[in-house]
């Protein structure tokens, strides 16, 4: 039964955190984790562990997936000589800096490289959600390097492991193959199974069906990737950003709708789950550390967390500028990030998942036969360096934000209205064409145009004067008011029918999800105004 009461706990777990954290002003995964090592001490609990299998080939695939189909694409390009740089050099650099601290600890070179490439890379889900209130411009950033350095760091990692247990040899000609295969070859899994989604949407006819290559899409990536010993990481978030790129042209608006509404809900639900896992995995690391003390232990993990927050923070104060000096080009100007904003980037480097299954896949012996050395503590320092840098830089970012006084990003506000305007215009130039071809009624014609024209009017706040754009807003603010009101009055005469048993509960729903449909929009519409 410990299966089952596990999910129960997790899911319990997950909708407490979501209510109380609002209230107490705390991220919600700095709330899971605090749930995560109190619930370590139920002795049900204490025997819960964190197969590194299940974070890899379950929790992984999908939490990637949705990160990727909710970053932008265009901002990556922009700033992909960041990105490349942060992926990879900064990787190498962190794992350097953590192995050689953890090397005066007292650990051998060998498991000191592997606790420094577990450490290396940042979470791509805590940063999705501790940091998404960030500008987009530094938000894709993050993510992006979040999402592209597990591959860097998962190739040392697999060098330093094999060293370690005498399964490889370490030379500069390996360690430059495998990074290519890893790269190289987790971007053409990722490339393939977004063409074979492609090509299978193209074919399908159903909601439901669509929905099911949306699940599968992620898992095959990684499948593929880890077929031909690539990054199964990078093949998933390849096959995101190519999905993102066909899914408005190929997938049906219905279908999008529930799939949407699926990723949301199963990544919600996974991510909060992941995060008390993470609680639960302190308390067993706790548990089975023997190989040093406690106390040494518990400074191992103030000096490593210490060290990945300078490296980074060192990072941000030394490449910008070197950069500058080696590239002078008017255009990188417009690319430059301020003091304060790299301060904040620096703030929001968590670690999280990809660390701990790293860590867990640590082997128990050698080849030799022997124990792996300091796998115990390896596993301690992670876990508590993961819990380090999401409670006490999530619980900082906040502050450092306000320090920081970032300027307010208006570009999403206004590409929306430039889309909304834009595309109200051009579907009203060609409204005659296409009435005349669909043999349109001329009482329909004048009623959609008029209804085109109100929606211009309401979209046209660019380029107004104050006051203007003020009644524009005003304007949709009323238009969204009266018609939610409008909705709800349908929606209770609707729920009076089916009471009064003159309409079935199946008309009723088809009925209610038209109605929640135009709710939805009207809502976020008048809230984003």
């Amino acid at each position: 039964m410990l299966g089952l009461e596990l999910v129960v706990v997790l899911a319990a777990s997950v909708i407490v955190a979501g209510v109380a954290a609002p209230y107490l002003r705390v991220a919600a995964p700095i709330l899971l984790l605090v749930i995560g090592a109190v619930l370590g001490f139920v002795p049900a609990l204490r025997e819960v562990s964190l197969p590194p299998e299940v974070m890899l080939l379950v929790f992984l695939p999908a939490l990637l997936y949705w990160e990727s189909l909710s970053t932008s694409l265009r901002e990556m390009r922009r700033m992909l000589r960041s990105i490349i740089l942060m992926s990879t050099l900064l990787v190498v650099a962190t794992a350097a800096a953590v192995a050689a601290v953890a090397h005066t600890f007292g650990l051998p070179w060998g498991p000191a490289w592997v606790l420094g490439a577990a450490l290396a890379p940042t979470d791509a889900t805590a940063v999705g959600v501790i940091a998404r209130h960030l500008p987009r411009r530094l938000v894709t950033i993050l993510r992006a390097e979040s999402l592209v350095n597990d591959g860097t760091a998962l190739v040392i990692y697999g060098v330093a492991v094999g060293v370690t247990a005498g399964a490889e040899r370490l030379s500069a000609l390996h360690v430059t193959g495998l990074f290519a295969l890893s790269v190289v070859g987790g971007f053409a899994a990722g490339l393939v199974t977004a063409w074979l989604a492609r090509f299978v949407y193209r074919r399908l006819d159903h909601p439901l069906q669509e929905n099911a290559v949306s699940v599968l899409t992620p898992f095959v990536a990684f499948l593929l990737a880890e077929a031909i010993h690539a990054s199964g990481v990078l093949a998933v978030v390849v096959a995101g950003l190519g999905v993102t790129r066909f899914a408005p042209r190929v997938i049906r608006a219905d279908a999008r709708q529930s799939v949407f509404a699926f990723w949301r809900l199963s990544t919600f639900l996974l991510n909060g789950a992941l995060f008390v896992l993470v609680g639960l995995q302190l308390q067993s690391s706790v548990r089975g550390l023997t190989s040093v003390p406690i106390p040494t232990a518990v400074l191992g993990v103030v000096g490593v967390s210490l060290t990945v927050v300078g490296t980074r923070l060192a990072w941000m104060f030394t490449s910008p500028y070197v950069l500058r000096a080696l590239d002078r080009r008017p255009v990188q100007r417009t690319r430059r990030v301020g003091a304060r904003a790299r301060i904040v980037s620096a703030t929001s480097g968590f670690r999280g998942a990809v660390s701990l299954a790293a860590a867990l896949a640590v082997p128990e012996v050698t080849a030799a036969g022997g124990p792996f050395p300091y796998r115990d503590l390896i596993v301690f320092v992670v876990s508590g360096t993961i819990v380090a840098t999401l409670v006490i830089q999530g619980l900082a970012l906040p502050w450092v934000i306000r320090w920081a006084r970032l300027p307010a990003d208006t570009d999403v506000t206004e590409e929306r209205e430039l889309a909304e305007r834009l595309a109200t215009e051009e579907a009203m130039a060609a409204m005659p064409v296409i009435a005349e071809r669909l043999g349109t009624d001329d009482d329909v014609l004048k009623r959609t145009r008029a209804e085109y024209e109100k929606h211009l009017r309401v979209a046209q706040t660019e380029g107004v004067e104050p006051e203007d754009a003020d009644h524009a807003r005003r304007h949709r603010h009323d238009y969204a008011e009266l018609r939610l009101a409008l909705i709800a009055h349908k929606r209770e005469t609707m729920l009076r029918l089916r009471d009064e048993q003159r309409i079935d509960d199946l008309v009723l729903g088809e009925l209610q999800n038209k109605l929640d449909v135009e709710e939805v929009r009207l809502a976020r519409r008048d809230a984003e105004a």
